[in-house]
């Protein structure tokens, strides 16, 4: 009788839960937490791809949004000198940019090839730009080309091919997760510099829908909401009709740009975002967003050292995971359809470091202390650029400063990971209590090494490995049953 009883409650509030629908408003939406299997995945590949990919071009500055080169329409029909100067000098100041796209041919696309380089990055989900705020949508999208007035897809313009369906095709065979990144906004859309709520009813509210039921991401990444509050766009509304009527309400992940009122809140269904280095905190579900370079989008003009390392993108993962958040790292495909090799090897160097590492990142919550610091705290005048992980690599070292990182901290379970940029033949743990269950291994070696209690401190003694035994940069001492 008591399983009988028990059977039947469990069927009832399996049934209870299904039958849950979503209000039209944050209250009701924030009832629908975050899938968990987002915060545990850790790592995505974003990928900025649209006409922008023909002209290719920003001037690099760091840290600038005029950096990113998918901005290049606003910035010439805005006058932006730098960009204006470039364009006049290349195409002629009569050369619109719509033109642009009949360069976008992506003859050299292959997206099993880009899975497998994905895949082998050790990312886990994948968010391309089915459409950027120029408004070119990269699948058959009816509502384009009708608000448009033109051919403005990439299936019924140049490209001729549902770039975005043969993509999500080949992520999901790789086992990957898929995902899309959509504006809301469209700078020259027609109708939405008419009529904005026309445009919101017309055009957005069935392309979204659209592209949803077709295609069923496990991520949405929603931009371009500044223009107007979450009730202008009806976004409320919307999400109501993703969690309630689609075909991924139960498993997709959404992002907090939902109306120029919404960034960090609603922190209970939706992610918030940052980019290029303002970081969060463990206590909400965050993801920091950047480039490989200074830009999103492609740009012809960055050279070698505007792109970072593939060791100190490594290290940048690191730091980001452990302040319990995600890396969406981004790469610019060209506009013939090619990963550039370069993003294909940093993508590599990352996929090398966690196919030994992984463990300490995948899966991890925040350790009560994200890092380590060789004397004392953080000094002051690096507080604020090693946050945004701009200097990342800069303070794992000690060049002649007080402070730098001796150790980075992921935790599962019980299990303490501590990560160290450097080599050294003895380890510390600061504020750690000895247990004598403790068993401290290297990930990548099969040997045991001894633990030694110092005062509120524990050493581990790793002389015993041999050269070549284990890499000698971004170490990670695992300390089972530390916690």
């Amino acid at each position: 009788m008591r399983k009988s009883l028990l059977l039947i409650l469990f069927c009832f509030t399996i049934f209870i839960s299904n039958a849950q629908k979503y209000d039209a408003n944050w209250t009701s939406l924030n009832q629908r937490k975050i899938p968990s299997w987002f915060h545990q995945d850790k790592f995505g590949i974003f990928i900025h791809w649209g006409v922008y990919a023909v002209p290719s071009y920003a001037p690099v500055i760091e840290n600038s949004g005029d950096s990113y080169s998918e901005w290049y329409w606003w910035r010439i029909k805005t006058g932006q000198k730098n960009f204006t100067d470039f364009h006049v000098k290349n195409y002629g100041a009569d050369f619109l940019y719509p033109q642009f796209e009949k360069s976008f041919k992506a003859e050299l696309y292959d997206p099993k090839a880009w899975a497998a380089v994905f895949k082998k990055s050790g990312a886990k989900y994948i968010v391309l730009t089915s459409k950027h705020h120029e408004g070119y949508a990269m699948w058959d999208s009816k509502e384009a080309d009708k608000s448009w007035g033109r051919p403005w897809n990439a299936v019924t313009g140049t490209p001729k091919r549902d770039l975005l369906g043969d993509l999500t095709n080949a992520v999901n065979d790789a086992g990957l997760k898929m995902g899309f990144y959509y504006s809301l906004y469209e700078w020259f859309n027609p109708l939405y510099l008419k009529d904005k709520k026309r445009y919101v009813n017309e055009h957005l509210f069935p392309q979204f829908k659209d592209l949803v039921t077709k295609y069923k991401p496990q991520v949405i990444f929603s931009d371009g909401e500044w223009d107007m509050t979450d009730d202008e766009w009806r976004s409320p509304e919307l999400l109501s009709w993703l969690y309630n009527e689609s075909p991924v309400g139960k498993t997709v992940v959404v992002n907090d740009r939902w109306g120029k009122n919404t960034r960090g809140k609603n922190t209970e269904s939706t992610y918030t975002t940052s980019e290029y280095g303002s970081g969060m905190n463990p206590n909400v579900t965050w993801e920091e967003s950047r480039g490989i370079g200074h830009s999103y989008g492609y740009n012809r003009n960055e050279k070698l050292e505007d792109y970072k390392t593939g060791h100190d993108l490594t290290l940048m993962l690191i730091d980001i995971v452990s302040r319990g958040g995600n890396l969406l790292l981004d790469i610019g495909p060209t506009a013939d359809g090619r990963i550039p090799v370069i993003m294909q090897q940093r993508l590599t160097d990352i996929g090398s470091w966690l196919k030994v590492n992984g463990e300490a990142i995948y899966g991890t919550e925040a350790y009560k202390t994200s890092y380590q610091w060789s004397e004392g705290k953080m000094p002051e005048k690096k507080s604020q650029a090693f946050m945004a992980g701009y200097d990342i690599a800069e303070m794992i070292k000690p060049a002649g400063e007080n402070a730098h990182v001796e150790t980075f901290f992921t935790v599962k379970g019980k299990d303490l990971y501590c990560i160290y940029p450097v080599y050294s033949p003895k380890f510390k743990v600061k504020n750690l209590n000895f247990k004598p269950q403790m068993l401290a291994t290297i990930l990548g070696s099969n040997k045991a090494f001894k633990i030694k209690k110092s005062g509120t401190d524990c050493i581990i003694d790793v002389s015993g490995l041999k050269p070549g035994e284990v890499n000698g940069e971004l170490i990670v001492l695992k300390l089972a049953n530390a916690l």
